[in-house]
């Protein structure tokens, strides 16, 4: 079954750090780009970091996030991560995880959420003191 499944999402005090998975089955997480977006209540959804397809480096971050989180892929477990840090009342969001097939245009486009074709359900990240 083809599936996607973000996970490690919770409560974290302002300052704190968290780490979101997303888990891939059925598939080469590799070959796929993977975006992570979030979206909080009464706001648009936003693209926050994009890790290349067939790539472990190649990365792109919003501005409201870079410095802070760090996306990364452990190509043997078929996962991709988000590592946050510092994190803020302005963090506070559900975040999910978004795969494309290709590398067509990503370096302009990675924040476009049409321009993927398979999403995670989402995990929620509430930053509380």
């Amino acid at each position: 079954q083809v599936q996607l499944v973000e996970s490690g999402g919770g409560l974290v005090q302002p300052g704190g750090s968290l780490r979101l998975s997303c888990t891939a089955s059925g598939f080469n997480l590799f070959l796929y780009a993977v975006t992570w977006f979030r979206q909080a209540p009464g706001r648009e959804r936003e693209a926050v970091a994009c890790i290349k397809q067939k790539d472990e480096a190649f990365t792109y971050y919003s501005d409201s996030v870079k410095g802070r989180f760090i996306i990364s892929r452990n190509r043997d477990k078929n996962m991709v991560f988000l590592q946050m840090d510092n994190v803020g009342y302005e963090d506070t969001a559900v975040y999910s995880c978004a795969i494309k097939g290709d590398d067509m245009a990503l370096s302009t486009r990675w924040k476009a959420a049409w321009m993927y074709e398979r999403w995670g359900q989402g995990t929620q990240v509430t930053v509380s003191a």
